[in-house]
């Protein structure tokens, strides 16, 4: 009796873009289990059917959602900035692609009821591609402060990650930073999202600037940002 399924998947099921920028007609190249695990989870949805054998299931290819409530890599970033203790790596020229938490909503509400959803893979963006430098920016204008001046150079981050890495086995104790950790920080991740406002009407409300005023706001008064 269920009218429609919405899957939260990820743009990490297309693996490396090569620096490509990547729409829904893209090979997936998944690497990591989590971004294995949810393109077989998209492949399921896609194939369920109702009673008279029509597809049910729309599946939604997330940027990175952020908000007031954002984890994990850029909440860490947003603190690291207000607290002034951050210094990127290198130039900051690769590309990401975000999309604010309250479009995000808005984004499963339209896949939930629009009948051009069903069967279909949709990427949900704000709109643009971003370098990072770009996002490190716009946080910044948020908290009130200026961006950082200096960057380290990749080669001697590398470097010297690599060096703590292999002195952190010898000591049988965990790195503060990995190399997988930087090459994260450093991936470009180029992703096309207009099907979903051309097929399905879906006009996202917040950009960078927007997005990031109204999370670092919201995360004040939260009393998660001091």
């Amino acid at each position: 009796g269920v009218g429609r399924i919405v899957l939260a998947s990820t743009i990490a099921v297309y693996g490396p873009g090569q620096g490509r920028v990547l729409d829904e007609h893209s090979q997936p190249r998944p690497e990591s289990a989590y971004a294995k695990s949810k393109l077989a989870a998209e492949q399921i949805t896609l194939q369920a059917r109702d009673g008279t054998g029509r597809p049910v299931g729309a599946v939604l290819r997330l940027g990175a959602v952020y908000g007031a409530r954002v984890k994990g890599n850029y909440e860490r970033l947003v603190h690291a900035l207000a607290r002034r203790r951050f210094i990127p790596i290198g130039p900051g020229r690769n590309r990401r692609t975000l999309v604010y938490d309250r479009d995000a909503a808005r984004a499963f509400a339209i896949a939930a009821s629009h009948p051009a959803a069903a069967g279909r893979v949709f990427n949900v963006t704000d709109g643009g591609v971003h370098r990072l430098a770009d996002i490190i920016e716009a946080i910044c204008s948020a908290l009130g402060r200026r961006p950082p001046r200096f960057s380290i150079p990749l080669a001697l981050a590398r470097l010297a990650v690599s060096g703590m890495e292999r002195g952190s086995r010898m000591l049988g104790v965990r790195p503060p930073v990995s190399l997988e950790t930087l090459n994260k920080y450093t991936e470009d991740i180029a992703v096309d999202g207009r099907l979903i406002q051309g097929e399905l009407g879906f006009t996202p409300q917040y950009d960078l600037r927007t997005g990031w005023n109204e999370a670092v706001r919201e995360m004040k008064d939260l009393g998660k940002l001091t």
